[in-house]
Parts: C-alpha cells; sequence; structure tokens
C-alpha cells in the first residue's frame, strides 16, 4: 500500500526550487516515490496556515518507512540544503494516509 502525503508551501525563490525538486527526484524514485498532482495557487480562500500557500502537492512513497528514511538519508539532507532553504518560505503537511 503506498503511503502519501498532501503538502502546501510558500515557494519563494522559483528557480531555486526547480533546482530542488530535479535534485531529488532521483533519489525519490529510489523510495518508490514520486509526485501525483502538483499545483501553483495564485489564491487561497479558506483558512491557511501561517504562512502564505503557492504551492499544493501530493508526494507518494511505497510505504511510511520509505517516507521516513528518504527524508532522512544524507543525500537528501545535502538536497535539501542546498536548493531548498531559501527557496521555499513555509511548509505544511495538511494529510499523511495510506493510499
Amino acid at each position: 500500500m503506498a503511503y502519501e502525503m498532501l503538502v502546501a508551501m510558500n515557494v519563494t525563490d522559483t528557480t531555486r526550487y526547480a533546482q530542488y525538486r530535479e535534485a531529488m527526484k532521483p533519489l525519490l524514485a529510489e523510495y518508490g516515490g514520486g509526485f501525483r498532482y502538483d499545483f501553483e495557487v495564485s489564491e487561497t480562500f479558506s483558512e491557511a496556515p501561517a504562512h502564505d500557500v503557492t504551492r499544493v502537492f501530493a508526494i507518494y512513497f511505497s510505504d511510511g518507512a520509505a517516507s521516513g528514511s528518504f527524508f532522512a538519508d544524507p543525500r537528501y539532507l545535502e538536497v535539501k540544503r542546498e536548493h531548498y532553504e531559501g527557496a521555499v518560505d513555509g511548509h505544511t503537511v495538511i494529510a499523511a494516509y495510506d493510499r
């Protein structure tokens, strides 16, 4: 059974965020993961997290354990440090569920 998370974030540097996504995709695939949906948001009509929301996406993994391993992988943490930090000003996991 796949594990999926619905995430809202505020992307402040779209070029750097695109570099992050490209750099992490091969590693994400190693963990049986990918992106199911991905939206750029122009307006938020109901209550939002403490940060603005400019992007909403669903990211999936083969299972919950793979998700935890991916986010703890030193290779991912290096990609995050290099590309994500400074490109995103806040993220919120709206939901996490088995699919």
